[in-house]
């Protein structure tokens, strides 16, 4: 997992909204860089730091949240946590499929059967998973999040 970057200045004798600016800014930028390759299911470590990423974002839109103005920071917050969601719906799957895995590399063959039923049942819930985060996705494009979120920091 990825470490979270310093939000520069964060320690000094900066107003809250100035801090508030900042951490969204810094925070908006590591979700956006962790995107690339996200729907790759065959490199689960990606999902996981986007994930991470946005719980970030979204923990310091939450403390920050009395310096934005009201309507905008609740559209932009509704929309990270619906980036959130779908992360974690597809990043429950790769967990699950990585764990039964494990367990049936420790079963016999006969054994394995039923471990191995599981995990196609998992598989075709993760398909559906990244079908819907690809949604959203698309969805914080055509939305400019991104954007919005570079706003929403300007606004504080």
């Amino acid at each position: 997992m990825a470490k979270a970057r310093d939000i520069p200045e964060l320690g000094a004798a900066i107003s809250f909204r100035d801090a508030a600016a900042r951490a969204v800014e810094v925070r908006a930028e590591e979700v956006f860089e962790h995107s690339e390759g996200v729907l790759d299911t065959g490199d689960i470590e990606r999902v996981h730091a986007m994930r991470v990423a946005t719980r970030r974002l979204r923990a310091v839109m939450e403390i920050f949240a009395p310096a934005f103005p009201r309507k905008q920071h609740r559209a932009v917050l509704k929309e990270v946590r619906a980036l959130a969601d779908a992360l974690g719906e597809r990043r429950d799957r790769d967990v699950a499929i990585e764990s039964m895995t494990k367990i049936g590399r420790a079963l016999t063959a006969t054994d394995r059967r039923g471990i191995d039923h599981l995990i196609d049942e998992l598989r075709d819930e993760q398909r559906g998973a990244n079908a819907a985060l690809a949604a959203a996705l698309q969805a914080i494009e055509e939305n400019d999040l991104r954007g919005r979120l570079r706003a929403l920091a300007a606004a504080a």
